[in-house]
Order: structure tokens, then sequence, then C-alpha cells
């Protein structure tokens, strides 16, 4: 009977261990940050957020705005995507992350063929508006970008992504430079 009993014991700890850790791991599922599964959805730039490269605040400054969401995680420094106030920059910080062996999960940057952009003089140069609502934001290796133009961006040339290449190549006639595409931006 003693052995009978010890066995029963055993068998409901070893039952009750068993419940403990599955509740635990799913627990830990539910409570985890990694939502690398989902897929990445632009986040509005509007409330503070400052570039990852030069620490500016993204809204204080013209041209396009960038996120980038990685699948392994966040940034160095909070949840949630990268953020930049520029695509030359943007495109700086993921070549880094990557000969870190990081893997882009989604990458944003502001669309000119969804926005009214303005063109202002400032600083002896031409500049376009910058625009980091959540909306404004289309997935950046699907958009045209206008290379080389007389207009600036935050840290001075940038890529002015469009949506459509009819917008990108109006915007190259009108202001000069030449239309690429994602991939060519990487060989910089």
């Amino acid at each position: 009977m003693t052995q009978r009993l010890a066995s029963s014991r055993t068998d409901r700890r070893r039952v009750l261990f068993g419940i403990g850790t599955l509740a635990t791991a799913s627990l830990a599922g539910c409570l985890s940050d990694d939502d690398s599964d989902d897929p990445a959805e632009p986040i509005a730039l509007t409330d503070g957020q400052t570039c990852d490269v030069c620490g500016m605040m993204i809204t204080d400054q013209y041209g396009p705005a960038g996120q980038v969401f990685y699948e392994d995680g966040n940034p160095d420094v909070r949840d949630g995507p990268a953020w930049f106030d520029s695509v030359a920059e943007l495109l700086e910080y993921a070549a880094r992350q990557t000969s870190r062996g990081w893997t882009e999960r989604g990458t944003f940057v502001t669309d000119y063929s969804s926005v009214e952009y303005e063109l202002l003089e400032g600083d002896e140069a031409l500049h376009i508006s910058t625009h980091a609502a959540a909306d404004d934001f289309a997935d950046a290796t699907e958009c045209y970008y206008v290379a080389d133009s007389e207009v600036q961006g935050a840290m001075g040339d940038d890529y002015l992504p469009f949506s459509a290449r009819d917008d990108a190549e109006t915007f190259a006639d009108d202001h000069g430079g030449t239309v690429r595409e994602w991939d060519s931006l990487a060989t910089d």
C-alpha cells in the first residue's frame, strides 16, 4: 500500500508539473513581444520620434520618413520598428543590421504618390515636405525613387519615393534626377 501511495503521488506530481510547464509556456507565448509572424504594418511617426541614425525629430525635418521592422526583434533601444528621417539613413542603418545578421520583415517609406506634398524654399535649396502618418507610408520595395534631383530631404540629397512610376517620372522631369527601383538603391 505504501508503494502504491508513493507511485500515485509521483504520477500526480508529474501531471501537475506538466500542466504548470504547459501553462507557463502558453503564457510566455502570449506575453512575448516577438510578433515576427504577424505582417508588419507601418505606424505613425508623428509623436516626437527621432531618427535612429542622426537623432533628429522626424516631423521637424524635410523629406521622406521611413521605418524598418525586423524578424528577430526590435531596434536596440525600444519595441517596434527602427525610425528614420530620410531614406538615405534608412538604407545606411539597414545595411549595418543586415551585416549583423538581422532579417527585415517590413520596410516602409513616405509615399509621395499618396500625399499632397509641398516643395519649400529653405537653406538655399528646394525641399520636399515630410509626411509621417501611418497612412502616408508604402512598402519601400514597391516604390520608385527619384535620385539626384534638385529637391532635398532632411540630410540633403535623398531618394524620394513614389508608389506610382508615372508620378516619379513626372517629378524627375520637373526637378531633375533619375527614377530607380528599391533593389538598385543598396548598390550606392
